[in-house]
This record gives structure tokens, C-alpha cells and sequence, in this order.
């Protein structure tokens, strides 16, 4: 627990035997349930997870939404929710920074800003930096909120994230969060963070097929729920 408030950790993971032993180890303590949702491994990332101290859940429908969207489902009551990704990409020891502002009630989202933060050269590709700089500048033209990252190290209330009815289950669903927090006017918060050369080939900004997927998926989230604004706004 911290601040009285108990707090949960959902780690989606794909492949990720080398690096999942890491990344649950480096968890802070004070997080009451870790769960992994290993979206269909090929490898030991189920076994390396549950031998580093994670439940383990598996989600065999391919999916970054599908497998938060499983953590969700298999995680013990919490008020807090923080996801993280598997590759150890991350730095889990800075949670404190995100978890915080919710704890003191200054916010109901937290989002980890690679951008604003210290990434290490060579960690966020080119595509990965013209599509966090399109995505957030679109939803700040829509919605009228300022993000600067789409990362994937974040925190929300548990309350707050089940009423946002989250339903993306591929590339979207870290876009889909930010609009739909600014939709119901949630007080969100983007802090800077540590970001370091994930372990391992990306799924997604890794290859041509994969950044092209995310990238549509993503531009087309975006475009469904401005129109879904547009009608509501003209009632």
C-alpha cells in the first residue's frame, strides 16, 4: 500500500523471457498484486514472471488493449492501477513519481512522459517520435488537452479507469485512455521519465509491419471518437 491506497501493477508481456524477471524484480514493494498477461509467449516469459513473483494470466488473443483488458480482469481490488511494459524499457523504481499525485488526490491520471524525460538515445525510434508528436498534437486540437507522449508507464485510479469503459484491445489503447480521460474531464498529469533500449526487438516500432498497424490503429481511434465528440456536441 501507499498512502493508505492499495495499488496494483499490470505488465503486458509478449516474449519477454530475458527482460519480465527484471522488470518484476524492480517492482517497489510497497505494490500489492503484480499481475503478467503473457499475450501469447512462444518462449518462458509465463515461468520467468511467476519465478520473479507475479501472478501470471494468459490472454492468447494477440493484443496490447486485449492483454491490459485481461490484467484488468484477473487483478485483486485496488484503488490504483499502474501498467507498465515488459521489456524493461521502463524504470519500475519511479512509480512513486506516478502513484504520487493520485495518492494526494492532485490527480486521477498520471502518464510517464518519455518525451518530456530522459530517454536514452536510441530508445524512442523516429516513427515512434512523428507518431507521439501527430497522436498528442491531434488530441490537444480535439480535446483541448496538452499531452506530450503516449507512453506506456502510467498510473489511474481503479474507479476512474472502470468508468471510462475501455475497449481497444490492439495498438489504441494507450490513445484511447488519454482521449476518453479528457472526454470525462479527469484531472490528468503527465510527469517526466526515465526511458532506457528495451531488451529484446520491439513488437511494434520494430518493424515495418508493426509500426504501420499501430500507426492506423491509432490515427483511426482518433478520428472515431472526434466524430463521436461532433455528434454529441451538436446534441
Amino acid at each position: 500500500m501507499r498512502g493508505g491506497l492499495r495499488i496494483g501493477c499490470i505488465i503486458p508481456a509478449l516474449n519477454e523471457e530475458a527482460a519480465i524477471g527484471q522488470v518484476v524484480a524492480a517492482v517497489p514493494r510497497w505494490v500489492d498484486s503484480i499481475v503478467v498477461v503473457d499475450n501469447g509467449s512462444t518462449d518462458a516469459t509465463a515461468a520467468r514472471a511467476g519465478e520473479a513473483g507475479a501472478a501470471v494470466v494468459r490472454q492468447r488473443e494477440r493484443g496490447y488493449g486485449a492483454a491490459c483488458l485481461a490484467g484488468m480482469a484477473a487483478l485483486p481490488a485496488t484503488d490504483v492501477v499502474v501498467f507498465l511494459d515488459g521489456d524493461y524499457s521502463d524504470f519500475p523504481e519511479e512509480m512513486h513519481t506516478l502513484v504520487d499525485p493520485i495518492v494526494a488526490r492532485r490527480a486521477d491520471l498520471v502518464i510517464g512522459s518519455r518525451v518530456a524525460g530522459n530517454a536514452e538515445p536510441g530508445a524512442l525510434t523516429p516513427q515512434q517520435q512523428f507518431g507521439n508528436w501527430l497522436a498528442t498534437r491531434l488530441v490537444q486540437a480535439i480535446w483541448s488537452v496538452a499531452y506530450t507522449d503516449l507512453g506506456p508507464f502510467r498510473a489511474i485510479r481503479r474507479a476512474s479507469l472502470d468508468a471510462l469503459g475501455m475497449a481497444d484491445r490492439t495498438f489504441g489503447w494507450t490513445v484511447e485512455m488519454q482521449i476518453k480521460a479528457a472526454r470525462d474531464g479527469l484531472a490528468a498529469l503527465e510527469v517526466p521519465v526515465r526511458y532506457r533500449r528495451r531488451i529484446g526487438v520491439s513488437k511494434i516500432s520494430g518493424t515495418l509491419k508493426g509500426t504501420v498497424l499501430a500507426g492506423t490503429r491509432i490515427l483511426s481511434l482518433i478520428a472515431r471518437e472526434a466524430v463521436r465528440k461532433t455528434q454529441k456536441d451538436r446534441g
